[in-house]
């Protein structure tokens, strides 16, 4: 304790805040996570049912998500805007060359986590779960830590 620093009484607030500039970096990497979250799941779930049916369309990505048709129109429109995806009123969806790329990077990030989880004992149905929400948040450099153990453990 410093010469001049008054002791601590039992009643007084303790002020073991983290400084303000360092929490609200961490609440901006968040914000920034929740929003590229929905368009890495969308792009990835377009590439999936392309590679399985040859299409992705508006009607089979709002029963793989559980949303409304207005839902995913609107998404649609967003990685329009963003461009990641073409597509026509009542047509199918395309990936452009940025959308494949999203779709395998966050693919990529799926598995890591997914292995990770697993490799740490957590059960295949709880790894799938928690490894789909978790995948958008985790740094790269706890995602590259994340691939070292795995590959340990692996041998």
């Amino acid at each position: 304790m410093a010469d001049n620093a008054k002791p601590q009484t039992k009643d007084e607030p303790v002020d073991e805040m983290m400084d303000a500039d360092r929490q609200a970096a961490q609440f901006e990497r968040v914000r920034n996570a929740q929003q590229t979250e929905k368009a890495e799941d969308y792009v990835e779930m377009i590439d999936d049912l392309i590679k399985a049916y040859g299409e992705a369309r508006v009607t089979e990505l709002a029963q793989r998500f559980g949303v409304s048709h207005a839902t995913v129109n609107k998404v649609v429109k967003r990685l329009q805007r963003d461009g990641l995806v073409t597509a026509r009123p009542y047509r199918s969806i395309f990936l452009t060359t940025e959308g494949h790329a999203l779709a395998d990077k966050s693919r990529a990030r799926h598995q890591v986590v997914l292995s990770f989880l697993r490799a740490i004992g957590v059960s295949a149905d709880n790894a799938e779960l928690d490894a789909e929400g978790i995948e958008h948040y985790v740094s790269d450099e706890t995602l590259a830590a994340f691939a070292k153990i795995t590959a340990e453990k692996d041998g």
